[in-house]
C-alpha cells in the first residue's frame, strides 16, 4: 500500500514537473521574470573558523520582537515535529548541526529524487540572478555538499575565486569529495571550503561580487542578521540571490505542499534511513516569513533593493534577489 500511494504520487506529478522544466528552464540567463511580490523594487581541504552562533530555525518577521513563533499558529495546522532542539535559539544547536551531517551521505541523491531534478534549475536560475561572471569572487553561504558553489566555479572560469562555507563538517567533506572526483580538464578555480557561521560571516567588508544561499536561511536563529552579514561581505552594488522553500499565502498551494511533505518527502527519506532528519522540513517553512516579509526584512538590512520571485511549480519555491 506504502508503494501504491507513493510511487502514484510520484508518478501524477511527472508530467507537471517535465512541463516545469521546459518554463523554468527558459529563465536561466535571463532578467527575473516570475511573479515578484514586489513591484521595483581547510576536515580534508576544509578551513575551520568560529561557530559562536547557531544556523538553527528561522524566525518570521512578525515574531522577530514578540518572541518565538508558535509553529501551530504559522502553519494552520497539528504541530509539526522536528528533532529535538533543533530550533532552539542562541547558541550553534548540536541537534541541527547532528541532522545534517547525518544527511550528508544521502543528500544529493534525495534532492534529485524528490524534486524530480528539478532542483537544478532552480539553483541555475538563482545563480543567473545574481549576475556572475567570469573573474569574479564568489561566496555561497550555507554550501552543504556543494552544489551551487561547483557551479560557481565554472561561471566565474580559472581567474575567479570561489568559497564555500557551511556548519556542517560532514557536507563540507563530501562537498570537498565531489570537487576532487570532477573532471581535470575542467576550467575552474580551486574551491576554498570553509567550516563557519552564516550569523558572523569570516570575510572582510566588500569581499565578493556575488552570494548565493540556498535552503539555508531558514534554518538561521536571527534572519535579520544573515541578511546584514550578506550585505556586510557583498561589494556595492552586486547582488545576492536567496533560493529556498517558499511559504505559499494561497491555501490551496501550502496544502499541496503539506501534502508532498507529508505523503512523498518523509517516507522517501524513510526509506533512506533519514525519516527524522527530513520531518524537520515543515516546521521549519511554518517558521520561514512569506516572500513579502522577506522582501522587508532585506530592505531594513539596507538592501537597496529586494524582490522575492515565486518559483515553478506553484510558487512552492522561491528566490529572493537583493542589491547592495
Amino acid at each position: 500500500e506504502f508503494f501504491t500511494v507513493n510511487l502514484g504520487n510520484i508518478c501524477s506529478t511527472h508530467k507537471m514537473a517535465c512541463n516545469t522544466r521546459q518554463i523554468a528552464s527558459q529563465l536561466v540567463g535571463s532578467s527575473p521574470q516570475l511573479t515578484s511580490h514586489s513591484k521595483a523594487r581547510h576536515v580534508g581541504g576544509v578551513a575551520r573558523t568560529n561557530r559562536r552562533s547557531a544556523c538553527t530555525a528561522s524566525r518570521q518577521v512578525s515574531s522577530l520582537r514578540a518572541g518565538r513563533l508558535d509553529v501551530r499558529a504559522a502553519a494552520g495546522t497539528d504541530e509539526a515535529k522536528a528533532p529535538e532542539g533543533a530550533f532552539e535559539q542562541g547558541s550553534m544547536s548540536n541537534a541541527r548541526r547532528d541532522l545534517f551531517n547525518t544527511v550528508a551521505p544521502v543528500y544529493d541523491e534525495l534532492n534529485d529524487l524528490l524534486s524530480l531534478g528539478l532542483h537544478r534549475v532552480w539553483k541555475r536560475t538563482a545563480i543567473a540572478w545574481t549576475g556572475v561572471s567570469q573573474g569574479d569572487e564568489v561566496l555561497d553561504v550555507c554550501c552543504g555538499s556543494g552544489d551551487l558553489a561547483l557551479r560557481l566555479a565554472t561561471e566565474v572560469g580559472p581567474k575567479g575565486k570561489v568559497t564555500g562555507l557551511d556548519f556542517a563538517a560532514n557536507q563540507l567533506v563530501t562537498a570537498a569529495s565531489r570537487e576532487r572526483d570532477l573532471p581535470a580538464a575542467w576550467s575552474r578555480p580551486k574551491i576554498t571550503w570553509v567550516e563557519g557561521d552564516a550569523l558572523a560571516l569570516p570575510f572582510a567588508d566588500n569581499s565578493f561580487d556575488a552570494i548565493t544561499l540556498s535552503y539555508g536561511l531558514r534554518n538561521v536563529a536571527d534572519i535579520p542578521l544573515c541578511l546584514r552579514e550578506l550585505r556586510r561581505v557583498l561589494r556595492p552594488g552586486c547582488k545576492a540571490a536567496v533560493l529556498d522553500f517558499n511559504r505559499p499565502e494561497d491555501p490551496v498551494m501550502y496544502n499541496l505542499q503539506s501534502f508532498m511533505l507529508d505523503n512523498v518527502v518523509v517516507p522517501v527519506a524513510k526509506l533512506n534511513g533519514v525519516e527524522a532528519e527530513y520531518q524537520y522540513l515543515k516546521p521549519s517553512i511554518a517558521r520561514y516569513p512569506t516572500g513579502r516579509e522577506q522582501e522587508a526584512m532585506a530592505q531594513e538590512a539596507g538592501f537597496s533593493n529586494a524582490a522575492h520571485y515565486d518559483l515553478p511549480p506553484g510558487g512552492l519555491m522561491g528566490c529572493l534577489v537583493v542589491t547592495k
